[in-house]
C-alpha cells in the first residue's frame, strides 16, 4: 500500500517538475521576459524578474494544489484578475508575434486598415467572454 503512494508521489512530482520545466522553456524561448527588461529600460534587473516568475510558478502551484486561502479582500481578488489578464494577454501576444499570426491572419482576410480594430475587439471579446464565465461559475 505504501509503495503505491511512494510511486503516485514520485511520478506526480516528476510530472510537475516536466510541466514546470516546458512552462518556464517556453517562456524563456517566447522572449517574455527578455522584451520586458528591455521595453522598460531595467534590464539590470533581469534576475529579479526571472525570480519573480519562478516564485510566482511555485506558490500559484501550491495554491491550486492546496487551495489554502489568501486573505485579500476585493481589491486584491481584482488586483490579481488584472494582472492575470496582463499576463495571459502577454502570453497571447508574444505566441502570436512568434508565429505570426496576424500579419499572415491581415493578409488573408486582405485587410489594408483597421487592424488596431481587430485587435481591441479580439480583446474586448475575451474579456467578455471571461465575465460571463465568472458570473456565471459563482
Amino acid at each position: 500500500m505504501w509503495t503505491e503512494q511512494i510511486f503516485l508521489g514520485i511520478v506526480g512530482l516528476s510530472s510537475g517538475f516536466a510541466v514546470a520545466g516546458g512552462m518556464f522553456a517556453f517562456l524563456i524561448a517566447l522572449g517574455v521576459v527578455s522584451r520586458f527588461a528591455g521595453k522598460t529600460h531595467t534590464a539590470k534587473y533581469i534576475l529579479y524578474y526571472e525570480d519573480a516568475a519562478a516564485i510566482g510558478g511555485i506558490l500559484g502551484n501550491l495554491v491550486s494544489i492546496y487551495g489554502f486561502r489568501v486573505p485579500v479582500g476585493m481589491v486584491g481578488v481584482a488586483s490579481f484578475g488584472l494582472f492575470s489578464g496582463i499576463f495571459t494577454g502577454t502570453w497571447a501576444m508574444a505566441l502570436t508575434e512568434i508565429v505570426d499570426a496576424v500579419p499572415i491572419f491581415s493578409r488573408r482576410i486582405r485587410l489594408k486598415t483597421g487592424l488596431p480594430w481587430v485587435i481591441l475587439s479580439m480583446a474586448l471579446g475575451r474579456t467578455a467572454g471571461a465575465l460571463i464565465y465568472a458570473y456565471f461559475r459563482f
